[in-house]
């Protein structure tokens, strides 16, 4: 029998039934990350560039305030009509 083993991805996965909200640019759900000196980071696992927290404790509520996409509607639902 032959048994292969994937070299490590050198992150955690969150839990799923930890809440935290999907990356805004790409949609992923965010990993944990090892540090320096004992600390970690949430973020992205598919591209170092979207945001991730500072290196610390595990901030997940950092990762959800700054993964918030605001949505500004391009017309006024309040509009109106006048003839």
């Amino acid at each position: 029998m032959n048994v292969q083993i994937s070299e490590m991805r050198g992150y955690v996965n969150i839990p799923k039934t930890i809440y935290c909200k999907f990356c805004k640019i790409c949609g992923a759900r965010p990993v944990i990350e090892p540090a320096a000196d004992g600390l970690y980071v949430v973020k992205c696992p598919n591209d170092n560039g979207h945001y991730q927290t500072r290196s610390g404790l595990i901030d997940i509520e950092d990762w959800n305030r700054n993964n918030t996409v605001n949505f500004v509607s391009d017309h006024d639902l309040n509009r109106q009509v006048s003839f």
